[in-house]
């Protein structure tokens, strides 16, 4: 099992705390999932998948009508990514 606590924390904890990140804090998040989605087996793929909706969800309710723009543009800036 990971030891990744975006991984291993309940949902509704990451939920909670999703709200009260930064945006950077939020796209960063989102980025680690989706490379832990990348690593995972099958087994624990459907639960990541889970937690990048849930954090989709927070960066469309910050930015409305974008979409995921906002994350793909932070992501473009990022050099080590």
């Amino acid at each position: 099992m990971s030891t990744n606590p975006l991984i291993n924390e309940p949902v509704e904890d990451l939920s909670s705390r999703l709200g009260a990140m930064t945006d950077d804090e939020v796209f960063a998040t989102m980025t680690e999932l989706e490379k832990a989605s990348d690593a995972a087996g099958d087994d624990a793929a459907e639960e990541i998948l889970a937690r990048i909706a849930l954090t989709e969800s927070e960066i469309e309710r910050r930015y409305p009508g974008e979409l995921l723009a906002p994350y793909r543009n932070w992501k473009q800036r990022q050099p080590l990514l």
